[in-house]
């Protein structure tokens, strides 16, 4: 795993309660618009310096979970809104719930179109406990994930006005960096003391600039949402700057089901959806 934190240097213990409270945030238990628990807490309960806390803290500001004012404690601003025909039209649920049915299967299979790979991380290492605890015992785990490829500009992350500023652009190599090798040994970790047979774990780039998150889940399910571009300050480097951005956690996602009914929406959808991916992922993704 790399050693090296975007923004705020790295550690164990830095990363294991950067993890352990970005799960939390990502399964609910800190909802949208609440406050995490005091630094000192936490600095107990992880058995961690404050110092530690701290720059997990700016961490968390850093990429978007939460802001902190002084006085007033951090709170909760970005979080994962799912809406799915299977929980009705008014209300919403979470990317948890939904991996963690996919997670109860026995074998599971994961496509994933996405930017950085910063909330699939949080759920998955969700699971790895449920499976850690013996609570589920998926006989295989295959994943292959799409991400933009890391030597080409894109238009967002990026310092408005000022598009030879590349520094944004960097943390979010950075970011998908640490997520990515987090998702890798967390899996890998599954296979290597025996607890699921068969892992595999396949990450590929292309030459596009997502403007959707996309997930596939066994091949019957699709989560499907827009990245709404958005303007916001972002500290970097020591400075603040404005940047333009794009919502992803917080943009709320369609949850598609392929049902018995080869011209239902669900089923459309699904299986388009998965063509799509088959084709950039052996035409296009090296």
């Amino acid at each position: 795993m790399d050693a090296q934190r975007s923004g705020e240097g790295g550690g164990k213990e830095f990363q294991r309660v950067f993890s352990t409270l970005l799960t939390r945030i990502a399964e609910g238990r800190y909802p949208l618009r609440s406050y995490l628990p005091p630094q000192r807490e936490l600095a107990a309960e992880f058995d961690v310096s404050r110092d530690t806390v701290q720059r997990v803290m700016r961490e968390l500001v850093s990429e978007g979970w939460i802001e902190s004012r002084q006085g007033s404690g951090s709170r909760v601003v970005k979080t994962q809104r799912i809406h799915s025909p299977r929980t009705g039209a008014r209300q919403g649920t979470t990317l948890g719930p939904l991996l963690g049915a996919v997670f109860e299967q026995p074998h599971v299979t994961l496509d994933v179109y996405t930017l950085t790979s910063e909330s699939l991380d949080a759920h998955i290492r969700l699971q790895v406990e449920r499976i850690r605890a013996g609570e589920i015992a998926p006989a295989g785990i295959a994943l292959r994930m799409l991400l933009p490829d890391d030597t080409e500009p894109l238009p967002y992350p990026a310092v408005k006005g000022d598009p030879r500023d590349t520094r944004l652009l960097h943390r979010m190599r950075a970011i998908t960096r640490r997520h990515t090798e987090s998702l890798l040994q967390a899996l890998d970790d599954l296979r290597t003391e025996g607890l699921v047979p068969s892992v595999a774990v396949t990450f590929r780039r292309v030459r596009l600039t997502p403007t959707f998150k996309l997930y596939l889940l066994n091949g019957t399910e699709a989560l499907f949402g827009p990245y709404e571009v958005v303007e916001r300050r972002i500290r970097v480097q020591e400075e603040e700057v404005t940047a333009l951005d794009v919502l992803g956690l917080g943009a709320t996602l369609t949850h598609h089901v392929k049902d018995d009914e080869p011209d239902s929406s669900g089923t459309v959808f699904v299986e388009s959806m998965q063509a799509w991916f088959d084709s950039v992922w052996n035409g296009l993704a090296t």
